[in-house]
């Protein structure tokens, strides 16, 4: 399914592809509250191959990424940082990658963010067009992966009126009360995503969550 519409600046992505990934201060916790034990993360082998260059892991930090809190695509539902844990992805050229996890209180709350989160993916050109209507997005929808409690997968290519492009792959997946999102990005255009390995490595991610 392809969806193009005319849409505003993707201010997440411009920073993933422009000048790269930067880690968040952890949040803070009061020294007599119990730290949740963070799901499983991918690692940097885990992410597609990038041709030129390896990729290089942050350390998994708890709280909100401050790149997460205003990417118009995933900042409403992951912005607010509770129960929740980010780990940064970079190349030596223009591609990165995140990951980030949060863990529910319930299996109905877990089903509801994923519900929530895959809405806004799908909603985000539209969010977009009002910010910015000199880029045109096209959002496709990979489809769904046989993993654990399920997974998603789309695509989103933005080009501004001046030629600049950019190429996103986004999916979200649940393991029982957890949720998580992998988001990809590079300059280009949807020949320049790698669907395959990065389905591969949504299926991972689910697998790790445990």
């Amino acid at each position: 399914m392809t969806k193009r519409i005319r849409a505003g600046t993707l201010t997440g992505l411009t920073a993933l592809t422009a000048a790269g990934l930067t880690l968040g201060a952890a949040l803070a916790a009061p020294a007599d509250a119990a730290v949740p034990r963070p799901p499983g993360f991918l690692s940097a082998a885990d992410l597609p191959p990038q041709p030129g260059s390896s990729w290089t892991a942050g350390r998994v930090t708890a709280g909100a990424s401050p790149d997460v809190e205003a990417d118009r695509c995933l900042g409403m539902a992951l912005g607010d940082g509770r129960d929740s844990w980010y780990r940064d992805f970079r190349t030596d050229l223009d591609t990165g990658a995140r990951q980030v996890s949060v863990e529910l209180p319930g299996v109905g709350a877990a089903k509801g963010r994923f519900s929530r989160i895959d809405q806004d993916i799908r909603s985000c050109p539209a969010w977009i067009e009002q910010a910015d209507p000199e880029v045109e997005a096209t959002l496709r929808d990979y489809g769904k992966l046989n993993v654990e409690e399920g997974a998603h997968v789309y695509g989103l290519h933005t080009e501004t009126s001046w030629g600049a492009t950019d190429i996103r792959l986004l999916s979200v997946g649940r393991d029982g009360t957890r949720v998580t999102v992998v988001d990809w990005g590079r300059l280009g255009d949807f020949g320049d995503a790698p669907l395959k390995a990065f389905k591969k490595t949504t299926v991972t991610a689910v697998d790790k969550l445990h």
